[in-house]
C-alpha cells in the first residue's frame, strides 16, 4: 500500500489541494481482481486465488483503516467513547458464547449510528461489528458453517453480490468526456492515481513477495511460478470500487477532482487487469528458478 501512496504524492508535490488524494490508488477491488483470476479458470492455481483473496482482504482493511485515521473530520471524543463501549459488549457477547444475531445486529445499528456521530466515516463500524460476530469453532474443521458469522455472510452476499456493489459502480463510475484533452487525462490527479495503481501495486505486491520467497521468510503459493505471482500482482492494481470511494471522501466538494478521480482510477484497473490477464495467460516459469 506504501508504493502506490508514494507514487501518487511524487506525481502531485506542490499541490495541497490533491495530496489529500494520496490513499486513493491504496486499495485493491476484491470482486473485480477475483473475476478476472476467474475468467482465466484452471491456468491458475487455487493457490494464487487464496493469496489474492487473502491480500485484498487485508489491503482494504487497510484502507478502511486509512479512511478512519485519515478522513475523519470534528471527532467527537463522547460518541467516539459510545461507540467503543459499544463494541466491548459487542465483544462480551462474542467470548460468552451468545450466537444471536439478533443482538449483534441491533448492538450493531447502535455502533454505526455512533461512529457516524462520532465524526469518524461510519464504514469503520461495519468492519468493526463482523470482527465481534460469534465464528464457532466445530471439531476436525477451523470452524462451523453453521456458525453465525457464516449464516450472516450468506444471507449478506447475495444482496452485496448483485444489488449494493452494481449499485455504487453505476452510481460513481459515470463521468462525461466531453470535452476531456490528454493535457487534463494526464494531469497530476488522475495520472497519480493510475500509476499508483498499476505501476504501485505491481511494485509493492511483487517485490515483496519475491523478497520474502528469496530469504525464505514464505513459501511460494503452491504449483505458482514467479511469472504467475507477477500477474496477481498486476491484478492488485484493479482498485474500483473503494478507490472510488477514497475518492469521494478525499475530494467532497469538487466535481471536477471526482471526475477526475474516475478517470485515473478507471484508467489504471482496466490496465492492471488486462496487462496481468495476459501475464498469467502466457508460460509461467517456476519458482525455485
Amino acid at each position: 500500500m506504501v508504493a502506490p501512496a508514494l507514487i501518487y504524492v511524487a506525481l502531485n508535490a506542490g499541490e495541497p489541494a490533491t495530496l489529500r488524494g494520496w490513499a486513493i490508488p491504496t486499495a485493491t477491488d476484491i470482486a473485480f481482481a477475483l473475476g478476472v483470476l476467474a475468467l482465466l479458470g484452471p491456468r491458475v492455481p487455487v493457490s494464487l486465488k487464496i493469496f489474492l483473496t487473502a491480500l485484498a482482504i487485508i489491503d482494504d482493511l487497510g484502507a478502511v483503516a486509512i479512511i478512519a485515521v485519515f478522513y475523519a473530520a470534528d471527532v467527537s471524543l463522547a460518541w467516539l467513547g459510545l461507540a467503543a463501549l459499544t463494541l466491548v459488549v459487542l465483544t462480551a457477547l462474542n467470548q460468552s458464547g451468545v450466537e444471536r444475531l439478533a443482538l449483534y445486529l441491533g448492538l450493531g445499528a447502535a455502533l454505526w449510528f455512533f461512529v457516524l456521530k462520532s465524526g469518524v466515516h461510519p464504514t469503520v463500524a461495519g468492519v468493526a461489528l463482523a470482527l465481534t460476530v460469534r465464528l464457532r469453532p466445530s471439531p476436525g474443521r477451523p470452524d462451523d458453517p453453521a456458525s453465525p458469522l457464516h449464516i450472516l455472510e450468506h444471507a449478506l452476499h447475495p444482496w452485496v453480490a448483485f444489488f449494493i456493489i452494481p449499485l455504487f459502480g453505476f452510481a460513481n463510475a459515470g463521468v462525461s468526456v466531453a470535452g476531456m484533452s490528454w493535457a487534463a487525462a494526464l494531469s497530476p490527479v488522475p495520472l497519480g492515481i493510475a500509476a499508483g495503481l498499476f505501476a504501485g501495486k505491481q511494485l509493492g505486491v511483487f517485490v515483496t513477495t519475491w523478497i520474502a520467497v528469496k530469504l525464505d521468510w514464505a513459501d511460494c503459493p503452491e504449483h505458482a511460478s514467479f511469472a504467475q505471482v507477477y500477474g496477481v500482482s498486476l491484478l492488485c492494481g484493479v482498485g474500483f470500487t473503494m478507490s472510488l470511494f477514497i475518492g469521494l471522501l478525499a475530494f467532497p466538494t469538487s466535481p471536477e477532482l471526482q471526475d477526475a478521480v474516475k478517470i485515473g482510477v478507471l484508467s489504471g484497473s482496466v490496465l492492471s487487469a488486462v496487462t496481468g490477464a495476459i501475464v498469467l495467460r502466457a508460460h509461467p516459469i517456476t519458482c525455485a528458478s
